[in-house]
């Protein structure tokens, strides 16, 4: 398998394990709140990088990352069967995330909140995570695609 995209899979994971994202969470860190935080930071590093210039390695970083998701399913035990629907699952998540989060900079402090918690649990600090995702994507914005290729992003 290709490793070329290990970097950016990981520095998806360990942006998902920030604990400061579960801290208002009643039933704090499971495996589908962190699958959640992950696919909402993948959509903002597509949403990012996308340009007709970065098209290929963006497709290509996505094969990686899916790939990397379902064989994670598949340490957790889950049958042959499960995966092929919980992928599914996943798939259209991510991709209402993707059609969701299109605007997000033209969005208003509030509808991004009303977003974020179609998503989330109602008991979740909605405002420091709409404040976390707009300077998440800042971030992004501000550092080239290939840096976050390279080597492993300490927050």
């Amino acid at each position: 398998m290709n490793i070329k995209y290990i970097n950016v899979y990981n520095n998806l994971v360990n942006l998902t394990r920030n604990k400061e994202l579960y801290k208002s969470f009643k039933n704090q860190d499971t495996f589908s709140d962190r699958l959640i935080f992950f696919l909402l930071h993948f959509t903002f590093f597509l949403k990012a990088y996308k340009n007709e210039k970065d098209k290929i390695i963006l497709q290509e970083i996505y094969d990686y990352v899916f790939r990397q998701l379902e064989l994670s399913i598949r340490e957790i035990g889950y049958s042959d069967q499960s995966i092929n629907k919980k992928m599914k699952d996943y798939l259209n998540l991510f991709y209402s995330m993707i059609d969701k989060i299109h605007n997000w900079e033209n969005l208003s402090t509030e509808l991004k909140g009303s977003l974020l918690l179609n998503y989330l649990n109602n008991n979740t600090d909605i405002e420091f995570l709409v404040d976390y995702f707009d300077k998440y994507y800042l971030k992004l914005l501000n550092s080239s695609l290939n840096f976050h290729i390279k080597g492993v992003v300490n927050d």
